[in-house]
């Protein structure tokens, strides 16, 4: 990236990684090597290791599916794309990983499409792809205690990078089958990640996410427990010619001390934080396990903002958890207003086998689909008065793709004219169409 690519508003938006864990990105590589992910941004991360893997090794003609495991329908939609490509490419080795394979090997091994299935653990690991010693290759995720190599290498797009700075997750929510598919936290060493991010920035890359799993648990593990708001000071202090750092979506309950210091002081840490809150009534998110309540997450967005007033949240919520009564959905509805939420991830909810969820009274599905409508509709309504707030405004923005910026509230900018990928270009905001502000450069390059 020294050299910068001028790009015209012409282009169709370039698809997102599914919210409920469909099908998102194909990847081709060389020889004929397609990379399928499913679900995550995380995902998606490791599957372009798993491109780079690929080339290294030598494979050709081959589909590899890194599948998701977060719903039924996710797991689903993978079987399906699997039968798909033997269909189109009866010749081609089909390769499975993921979650969904890493929590239910067998089910995936009793496919005739299948030739091989990897584990988590396994699906980056030198020579994994091309190894036909064994059909099934799936080791306890549980007993995994490294990071993997490949895991602060950086995912990286036209306009950002990505460094997974954390993997798997101690907790156990009552509705989550992740922790069986990516094992227990594991962090990456702090060195490791700030050199990484320096030898990006110094690639010309004007914004790195930090992402992972459970990312704020990040250090956890490590000698002297470091927390990720140090890590984050750190890279700040370190690479002191990075414009943009952000991070990926948090848990509310472990925002540390550090990083609420950095969020009110230092600039250059985006101000947007997407929160893993998944309900706004108290007894659901008792009976979710999770660690925070409805007054924790009101009380840390009003703070947040007393500190930082242009940050903007989002949310991953739960519609329809089992058990949810009216009255439990209306609070989680009302959450969305409450804490002016203006990017919602909704997720109606899907048992997953071998969770205490599942074994809990369900709600009927035409319930969950028309609550899942209405929080969606709720979420609407808060991005549009997060845009109608933009007006008039002049947003720095990194220019992503032709005629797309993304501001560093998260806000996505339309625009018209040339402007060079991966730079970060000064906008005037003239009005919005209710998903994203409409703007003009003000000068073609901001400092």
């Amino acid at each position: 990236m020294g050299t910068y690519t001028v790009i015209k508003a012409t282009a169709k938006p370039k698809p997102e990684v599914g919210e409920e864990g469909g099908p998102a990105t194909t990847m081709s590589g060389p020889d004929g090597v397609d990379v399928v992910t499913f679900g995550c941004r995380l995902n998606a991360y490791e599957s372009e290791a798993i491109r780079a893997r690929a080339a290294a090794d030598g494979l050709a003609d081959a589909v590899v599916f890194n599948t998701c495991a977060v719903t039924n329908e996710a797991v689903r939609q993978a079987r399906q794309a699997i039968r798909k490509a033997r269909r189109e490419r009866p010749g081609a080795r089909v390769i499975v990983t993921g979650c969904a394979a890493q929590i239910d090997p067998a089910a995936f091994a009793a496919m005739p499409e299948v030739d091989l299935v990897l584990g988590n653990a396994e699906k980056a690991a030198p020579g994994a792809l091309m190894d036909t010693s064994a059909r099934v290759r799936v080791n306890d995720i549980m007993s995994v205690k490294e990071t993997a190599g490949h895991l602060i290498d950086g995912l990286k797009d036209r306009a950002r990078a990505y460094v997974e700075v954390q993997n798997g997750c101690d907790h156990r929510c009552t509705f989550c089958i992740i922790p069986y598919g990516r094992g227990n936290s594991r962090s990456a060493p702090a060195g490791e990640v700030v050199e990484q991010v320096r030898k990006l920035a110094a690639e010309g890359y004007r914004e790195v996410v930090l992402t992972g799993v459970d990312v704020t648990s990040w250090g956890a593990d490590l000698p002297g427990q470091p927390t990720l708001g140090q890590l984050v000071g750190r890279i700040l202090r370190m690479v002191p010619d990075l414009p943009r750092l952000r991070l990926s979506s948090i848990d509310a309950a472990e925002i540390d001390p550090d990083l609420f210091k950095l969020l009110e002081t230092e600039p250059r840490l985006m101000p947007y934080l997407h929160l893993s809150l998944q309900a706004g009534d108290n007894l659901i998110l008792k009976r979710m396990k999770r660690r925070h309540s409805r007054e924790d997450a009101l009380k840390l967005v009003a703070e947040v903002r007393r500190v930082r007033p242009d940050t903007a949240f989002g949310a991953d919520l739960i519609a329809g958890f089992p058990t949810e009564t009216d009255e439990a959905f209306e609070n989680t509805l009302r959450l969305v207003e409450e804490a002016d939420l203006a990017f919602l991830h909704v997720f109606p909810y899907s048992a997953r086998p071998g969770t205490p969820a599942a074994r809990m009274p369900p709600v009927k599905g035409p319930v969950i689909k028309d609550r899942a409508r209405r929080l969606r509709e709720a979420g609407q309504r808060g991005l549009e008065r997060h845009l109608q707030r933009q007006v008039g405004r002049t947003l720095p923005g990194l220019v992503e793709r032709e005629g797309v910026a993304r501001a560093d509230d998260f806000t996505e900018i339309r625009f018209e004219g040339e402007a060079p990928l991966g730079e970060i270009v000064a906008f005037t905001v003239t009005g919005h169409d209710g998903s994203h502000v409409i703007a003009r450069m003000v000068v073609e390059r901001a400092a």
